[in-house]
C-alpha cells in the first residue's frame, strides 16, 4: 500500500483468518487455540465487557437481560505490521499481533470526561515488541470505551513498523443480517446508512477518496437488530485513517487502521491515536450522539445556534447560473408570502471562483448594485444570504496569476483539481489563502449587507496533504488537519461583523467532517438523492451537531417526486426550495415553476413547519432503528408532545408508538384528523398510508 491508502480486502482479511482458518487445523493445534482462546483478564461496565486471551487477542461483549451476549469471538483486535522484507513490495508484509500476557492493572480516573476507571494489560510478542492497551471507562458513557494502545521495542533488533491497527472486531453474524453507518466520503455521493450484504467492502478511508471528496466523520458502525457494534478515533482534528468495513464468513468486520511508518530501534516505542470501541442497541444513532459529547469535551462543539438559523429557505438556484438579480426580486413577494424568510443568491453573481468579481452584466455599478439588492430583500421583510465556494481558484484568474503561492500542490508539484469547477485548491493551512478569504467574507457581511452564506462545494469537507515548499509545512498532513482552523477563521470573521450570521456549509454529497461543525451554524442534506438521503442525513446531523441541529433537508425539488417536504418536516428539518415564479428559469431542463397546484401543496407545508418548528424540538433518534424498524419512524419531542413521522411506499398494518408516558391523543397533522388513542401500557396501532404518515400525540387532557 501507498502512503495514505485505505486498507484494503486482503489486509483485513489477514487480519481476521482465524475463524476462517480454524476448520484447517489439526485436533492438537485446535486444542492449544481453545486453551489460548481462555480469558485471563477482562474489564467492562454496566454495558460492555473486554475480554483478553493469553496471546492478548480480545472479545467483546455487551450486556443484555443481566447476562453478557458476546458480540465477538476472540481475535488480534490489535496489531502492528513490519514493512515488507522485498523492497519491491511483493512480499507480504509481517504482522505482529500475538503478545504473550505479562501484567494488568486498574485505576481510577477523573478528567474532562468525568470519573472513571482506567484498565491496562501489557504483553510481549516472540520478536521482543511489548504491547500495552489502555482501555477507560467512563461512569456517564457506558458501553463507550477509549482505548490507546503503545508499543515498545523490548528486544534486541530494530523494528520497521508500517502501520497499525486497533479495534479490530467481528460482529457475529445473526440470522437478520446486518446495516451500517460509515462516515467517510466518496464522489458517488453513497449512501452513508447501507445494509451489509454479501461482498460488501468498504475501506472508509478518511482521506481523499477523490480528487475532491474526501474526509467525513471517523466512525463506522455495524449492527443487528439485537446489538450493535463500532469503533472510531477521537483525536481532536482530522487523521489519515482507514475505518473499514467488510462482510466474512463469520460476520462484518470492522477495524481502525493507520499507515505509520516508523522505525524501532531497541528500547523506542510509539503510540496509536486515541480511538475508541463501543457497544448499543438499535441503530448507529447513540453512538454518533455519545462521540459528538466525547469530542464536544474535548473542544470541538457545536455553537450556539441563532434563531434565524430555523427559518424557511427560498433559493435562486431554481433560475441556475444564468438568473438575474432582476428575476430573484420578481420572486421575493411569492416567496414571502408563503412564509418563507431566506433568500438566497446562487452561483452566477460572480466572474469567477478566486476572483469573486461581481459580474459587470448583473451588477453594472459594481457594489451599489449589490448593496441595492440586498436593501430590496430587506425590504421585503427577508433575509439575505449568498453563495460562495471558497478554496477554489479557476485558470485564468486574477487570484491565480497574482498569488499561485496559494495553491495547494502534490508531491510532484501539481495542483489539485476541483472537478465541479474545472478549479484548483487554495491551502487552507497558509496564511495568505486565510488573510484573503478574511477580506472577502468581511466584504460579503459589512459592504454587502448580507445577512447568511451559503458555503458550498465537495471539495471543502476534506482537502489533500499539500507539499508546496513555498507553505514551510511542518508535515504535509497540516493541510489536513488545520482545515478546521480556516473554517474558524471564516466564522469568527462572519460573527465579527455580524453576531447573528447564519454560516452554513455543504459539502455536496460528502459525508460531513465532525471536525468543521464548530464552525458553521446551518447544515443541509447536501444534495440528497433521495428521500431516503434527506432522512438518514438528518438523523446523523441531529446526532453528529445535537438533537435541535439546525438541519435542512436542501431543495425539495431534490426529493422523491421533487415535492416530499414530509421527509424534511416530519424529522425536524428545516424547509428549502428553489422554486421559480412567475415563471420557468431560462436554463436547459428547468422544470421548477411554482404551478398553482404546487403552490397548494408549498404553502400547506411551509405553514405546517412554521406552525410546529419541529427542527428547534429534541430529535429522539434512540427510539427506531432505521435499518431494521418497519415502517421507518423518526420522533421529535417538542413543548411536551411526541411527533412522530412514518415513512413506507405502503404500509398496513400495526405500527408501535416507543417514547410514550402515559396516555396521548394521536392527530394527522397534514390531513387534520384523528387517528385514535395510544398509551406507554397500549403503545400499539393499526394504521394504514402511502408515501408518508406524519402525527402528533397530544398528552390526555391537553387542548388541541
Amino acid at each position: 500500500m501507498t502512503a495514505h491508502a485505505p486498507i484494503r480486502r486482503r489486509t483485513l482479511l489477514s487480519l481476521l483468518g482465524g475463524a476462517a482458518l480454524t476448520p484447517m487445523l489439526m485436533p492438537e493445534m485446535a486444542f492449544a487455540r481453545q486453551k489460548a482462546a481462555l480469558p485471563v483478564a477482562a474489564a467492562s461496565d454496566s454495558a460492555i465487557n473486554i475480554a483478553f486471551d493469553a496471546r492478548l487477542y480480545s472479545r467483546v461483549s455487551i450486556r443484555q437481560d443481566g447476562a453478557w451476549l458476546q458480540l465477538s469471538d476472540f481475535a488480534p483486535s490489535d496489531y502492528v505490521s513490519l514493512k515488507s522484507v522485498d523492497k519491491a513490495g511483493k512480499a507480504p508484509a509481517v504482522r505482529i499481533d500475538t503478545f504473550h500476557f505479562v501484567s494488568r492493572k486498574n485505576e481510577a480516573v477523573s478528567d474532562i470526561h468525568g470519573a472513571g476507571q482506567r484498565f491496562t494489560i501489557t504483553g510481549r510478542s516472540p520478536e521482543g515488541l511489548e504491547k500495552t492497551v489502555s482501555l477507560t471507562f467512563y461512569d456517564r458513557y457506558p458501553g463507550f470505551v477509549l482505548q490507546q494502545v503503545s508499543y515498545r521495542n523490548a528486544g534486541a533488533k530494530t523494528l520497521d513498523i508500517a502501520s497499525w491497527a486497533n479495534g479490530a472486531h467481528t460482529l457475529k453474524d445473526g440470522e437478520h443480517g446486518f446495516w451500517s453507518w460509515s462516515g467517510s466520503s466518496h464522489e458517488d455521493r453513497r449512501d452513508w446508512v447501507q445494509p451489509v450484504k454479501s461482498g460488501f467492502d468498504q475501506p472508509n478511508f478518511m482521506g481523499m477518496n477523490a480528487s475532491d471528496y474526501g474526509s467525513g466523520t471517523p466512525v463506522v458502525d455495524v449492527w443487528r437488530p439485537d446489538a450493535g457494534l463500532a469503533v472510531g478515533h477521537v483525536e481532536p482534528v482530522p487523521k489519515l485513517v482507514s475505518l473499514p468495513l467488510v462482510a466474512m464468513r463469520a460476520g462484518a468486520a470492522i477495524a481502525v487502521n493507520m499507515e505509520h511508518v516508523v522505525t524501532l530501534k531497541p528500547g523506542d516505542s510509539f503510540a496509536t491515536l486515541d480511538t475508541f470501541v463501543t457497544v448499543h442497541r438499535g441503530d448507529y444513532f447513540v453512538t454518533l450522539d455519545t462521540y459528538r459529547q466525547i469530542m464536544s469535551e474535548r473542544g470541538l462543539a457545536s455553537p450556539v445556534t441563532p434563531a434565524a438559523s430555523y427559518e424557511g429557505i427560498w433559493c435562486a438556484w431554481g433560475y441556475d447560473r444564468v438568473g438575474t438579480p432582476e428575476e430573484v426580486e420578481g420572486t421575493l413577494a411569492k416567496a414571502a408570502d408563503l412564509g418563507l424568510t431566506w433568500v438566497v443568491l446562487d452561483d452566477g453573481w460572480q466572474t469567477s471562483e478566486g476572483d469573486w468579481y461581481l459580474n459587470p452584466k448583473k451588477f453594472p455599478r459594481g457594489d451599489a448594485d449589490m448593496r441595492a439588492f440586498t436593501a430590496k430583500i430587506k425590504a421585503a421583510g427577508m433575509k439575505p444570504r449568498l453563495w460562495i465556494t471558497p478554496l477554489a481558484v479557476e485558470p485564468g484568474t486574477d487570484l491565480l496569476h497574482d498569488h499561485s503561492d496559494m495553491l495547494l500542490l502534490d508531491q510532484n508539484g501539481a495542483p489539485q483539481l476541483i472537478s465541479w469547477w474545472n478549479s484548483f485548491y487554495l491551502c487552507p493551512a497558509y496564511q495568505p489563502t486565510i488573510d484573503y478569504t478574511e477580506a472577502l467574507f468581511t466584504k460579503i457581511f459589512r459592504d454587502w449587507g448580507y445577512d447568511g452564506v451559503k458555503i458550498d462545494g465537495q471539495h471543502l469537507n476534506g482537502v489533500a496533504p499539500c507539499y508546496n515548499p513555498l507553505h514551510n509545512h511542518a508535515y504535509p498532513e497540516e493541510s489536513v488537519e488545520k482545515l478546521q482552523t480556516f473554517w474558524q477563521c471564516v466564522y469568527d470573521t462572519a460573527q465579527a461583523v455580524h453576531p447573528e450570521a447564519v454560516v452554513e456549509l455543504c459539502p455536496c454529497g460528502d459525508c460531513y467532517s465532525y471536525f468543521n461543525f464548530p464552525y458553521i451554524n446551518n447544515a443541509p442534506a447536501s444534495d440528497p438523492t433521495s428521500s431516503w438521503q434527506v432522512r438518514l442525513k438528518g438523523k446523523s446531523l441531529k446526532a453528529l451537531m445535537g438533537p435541535s441541529a439546525p438541519f435542512s433537508g436542501d431543495h425539495v425539488e431534490l426529493s422523491d417526486g421533487g415535492d416530499d417536504f414530509a421527509s424534511t418536516v416530519g424529522i425536524g428539518g428545516i424547509v428549502s426550495t428553489k422554486f421559480t415564479w412567475p415563471h420557468e428559469g431560462r436554463a436547459p431542463g428547468s422544470n421548477f415553476l411554482l404551478t398553482p397546484e404546487k403552490e397548494v401543496l408549498w404553502r400547506k407545508w411551509i405553514a405546517i413547519y412554521n406552525e410546529k418548528r419541529l427542527a428547534q424540538g429534541i430529535y429522539r433518534g434512540e427510539l427506531y432503528d432505521i435499518g431494521f424498524d418497519k415502517p421507518e419512524a423518526h420522533v421529535v419531542e417538542k413543548d411536551g408532545r411526541l411527533y412522530y413521522a412514518f415513512y413506507a411506499e405502503n404500509w398496513r398494518g400495526p405500527v408501535e408508538f416507543r417514547g410514550l408516558k402515559g396516555a396521548y391523543r394521536l392527530r394527522d397533522y397534514f390531513n387534520d384528523r384523528d387517528l385514535g388513542n395510544v398509551s406507554e401500557t397500549s403503545p400499539h396501532l393499526d394504521l394504514a398510508f402511502e408515501r408518508f404518515l406524519v402525527i402528533e400525540a397530544i398528552p390526555a387532557g391537553a387542548t388541541a
